[in-house]
């Protein structure tokens, strides 16, 4: 939506500002003007414009600016991702008036022959604004990538899970890792059976994975008799990003499935999300803030979703061309997460 209406609206009001585009109308006006034909000129003032498919349409180039000057599609799509994430276009149409005006300086500095300061000087041949000279024109990216690990399985005891924020959804990786303590004279471990979490984590995060712990414990005491890992192990859960404090009951079962891979020695696919919240007793909550999650998960290039099966409601809602090509699994109980993060399991 951000894509189109920048194409549409944002890019031609910009250029026209800068004097990069003008009305077509103008130029007939003018046109007809320059033959003395003053009282047509008026007459087709007082005429309603006619209405064009799309604003877009009604622009042409102004004279002396290249006809090949443009602010691509892929430019537009990389503003939106890379530096506008938030909701509303005021962000997004900033940075367009900020190409739009350097556009401007470089159209007039070389018909005038002026010499820029090479922050300013055209990069490039070519008076198309991409994906590849963005940079050029409006610094760095603010947002980086949204993966931090790129290797498929993901490292054990890493799971990738989805976070509502002010700049829409985002991807919000859960790390645990183990610590094992030595043994003392008599031959016993010291330690084990603890967990510590950090990364600015507030309240709510911190109970759920205290929470998180005893599901994940009694799940692989079922599953597994034989596996004393809990027991002999001191567990440290961090949620990367620690400048940034978060919280929220949405990361109960991707804590658990994080803690479970680490302890049954099993990856997670890099390509799987989850969100949602779980009880004591195993029952997968519901959570808000799903359309937005849906759209961070597809920028961060997830094909598989694990959501709460009373918020399937709320994905219904979202638009086709957001579910299109997801494999969404809807878990109304920890052991459908379980089913779909490991596989149907096998006890011993």
């Amino acid at each position: 939506e951000k894509v189109a209406i920048a194409e549409q609206y944002l890019v031609p009001k910009s250029m026209r500002e800068s004097g990069l585009m003008v009305l077509k109308e103008d130029l007939e006006k003018e046109a007809k003007t320059d033959k003395n034909d003053v009282a047509e000129a008026e007459f087709e003032e007082k005429k309603e414009p006619e209405e064009s498919g799309t604003p877009l349409d009604r622009y042409v180039h102004s004279k002396g600016v290249p006809e090949s000057l443009s602010i691509t599609q892929s430019a537009i799509e990389s503003l939106v991702r890379w530096y506008a994430r938030e909701a509303g276009v005021r962000n997004l149409a900033k940075y367009i008036d900020k190409i739009s005006r350097k556009l401007a300086l470089q159209v007039v500095a070389e018909d005038e022959g002026a010499k820029l300061t090479k922050k300013s000087t055209r990069q490039t041949d070519s008076w198309e604004v991409t994906e590849g000279n963005l940079s050029d024109y409006v610094g760095q990216q603010i947002f980086t990538h949204d993966r931090l690990y790129d290797k498929d399985p993901l490292p054990h005891g890493i799971v990738m899970g989805l976070a509502w924020t002010s700049m829409g959804g985002s991807a919000l990786y859960i790390e645990t890792q183990g610590i094992k303590r030595g043994v003392d004279p008599e031959g016993k471990r010291r330690g084990g059976g603890t967990l510590k979490v950090t990364g600015q984590l507030g309240d709510v995060m911190k109970e759920s994975s205290d929470i998180a712990y005893t599901v994940a414990r009694n799940l692989l005491a079922d599953i597994e008799p034989n596996n004393a890992f809990f027991d002999e192990t001191d567990l440290h859960m961090h949620v990367p990003e620690g400048a940034t404090p978060k919280d929220g009951p949405s990361a109960g079962i991707t804590m658990v499935t994080s803690m479970l891979s680490l302890a049954m020695d099993k990856p997670i696919r890099n390509d799987l999300a989850m969100t949602g919240e779980v009880s004591l007793t195993g029952k997968v909550l519901a959570v808000g803030g799903i359309k937005e999650k849906i759209m961070g998960a597809r920028r961060a290039g997830i094909k598989c979703i694990v959501l709460p099966e009373a918020c399937k409601r709320d994905y219904d809602e979202i638009p086709d061309y957001l579910r299109d090509g997801l494999e969404v699994h809807f878990a109304e109980d920890y052991q459908k997460v379980f089913d779909v993060a490991f596989g149907t399991p096998e006890k011993q």
